[in-house]
């Protein structure tokens, strides 16, 4: 049977327990986390594995490719990074998926980094100028929700080709952890959008009294309104186009400019032109919620049930929590997907 004897103290172990002893017997001293302003050149992420078609895939042609379209922003690309993985990971055929990416101002990092990570991905980019939507934004209760990116989605219908007539819009912060070709194949009837819908939420507070007591509720008879997220849509860009759904929503970001009738960036002038007019999908496509809530963004549990994608909307996001060692459980879902190299511990003094 093996022994083990233990071997003396090194001198340098001996240091490290003095130190580490000093640290946590007084205050002027800590071990943190510093976030470092991120650095994403070509060699900041791990390069992808190139993703092939399974046997039973058709070659890519304009009557098979899933189109995407996501924002391309230096704040969140560790995020697209990730959501890109996944989505490629879990695709029977891959090859058959191509990406269309909205940036506001053109950062060489973010696509040098984009090509050295996935170079055999099949995507195209397109500038989205923000004095399009600045003068229309309005200030929200929380900054990262006012930046004019975040409503690049209103404006897609333009900015995509016209040969272009179905989109699946995803947010940074999602994982896909299905056949993103299922979702493109859902039936949306006759409708501009399909996502989950949720209707247990209280709708009434995504709006406050100035609006709920006031004609403008009006714009709900007839309907049934339910919360979606539109961090993940399908959209019809054809029928978007021919009924001047951009035009509708900025009238509501108009009204709410001169009336300040809700609190939140992007999502209620979605809600007041669509809610209850889409066509709504199973809860598996977007498991969202677990970036907690828009201002502290404290750890949530998924919800029971089948999980196709998983949505970190909220204020908490997965790599920051990781990066800070205070992650929530279901970061642990996000990490595998992390493409990135870099992390930093050192100590400061408070």
């Amino acid at each position: 049977m093996a022994s083990f004897s233990p071997s003396p103290i090194s001198l340098l172990g001996l240091l490290s327990f003095v130190f580490l002893h000093y640290i946590t017997t007084t205050t002027s001293i800590r071990l943190v986390d510093i976030p470092q302003k991120p650095s994403f050149g070509s060699s900041a992420f791990r390069e992808a594995p190139a993703f092939r078609n399974g046997d039973s895939c058709e070659s890519p042609n304009a009557n098979n490719i899933v189109h995407v379209t996501m924002t391309l922003d230096l704040n969140y690309i560790r995020g697209t990074m990730a959501a890109i993985l996944s989505i490629l990971q879990h695709s029977t055929c891959p090859e058959n998926v191509a990406f269309h990416f909205l940036y506001t101002s053109f950062e060489p990092d973010i696509f040098s980094s984009l090509n050295a990570t996935f170079p055999y991905l099949n995507f195209k980019v397109y500038r989205f100028k923000s004095n399009r939507v600045s003068n229309k934004i309005s200030r929200s209760i929380r900054q990262a929700l006012d930046q004019p990116l975040n409503y690049a989605r209103i404006y897609l219908p333009d900015i995509l080709p016209s040969s272009i007539d179905r989109i699946i819009y995803l947010d940074s912060d999602i994982i896909m952890v299905d056949d993103i070709a299922k979702l493109w194949g859902v039936d949306m009837g006759d409708k501009v959008v399909a996502a989950p819908e949720y209707c247990q939420a209280n709708f009434t507070n995504y709006f406050n009294n100035v609006f709920w007591s006031s004609s403008l509720a009006g714009t709900f008879k007839g309907r049934e309104p339910c919360y979606f997220n539109t961090g993940v849509m399908v959209v019809d860009l054809d029928k978007w186009r021919e009924g001047k759904y951009t035009q509708k929503v900025e009238y509501w970001m108009g009204v709410h400019k001169r009336r300040r009738i809700y609190h939140l960036g992007s999502l209620p002038p979605f809600l007041l032109v669509f809610a209850g007019n889409i066509k709504g999908i199973d809860h598996r496509w977007n498991q969202h919620g677990l970036g907690g809530d828009n201002l502290e963004g404290k750890c949530r549990s998924l919800h029971p049930g089948p999980i196709s994608l998983l949505h970190w909307s909220g204020k908490g996001k997965p790599w920051l929590r990781l990066d800070s060692r205070k992650p929530c459980n279901v970061d642990h879902l996000w990490a595998p997907y992390d493409l990135y190299r870099s992390s930093s511990r050192m100590f400061i003094e408070e």
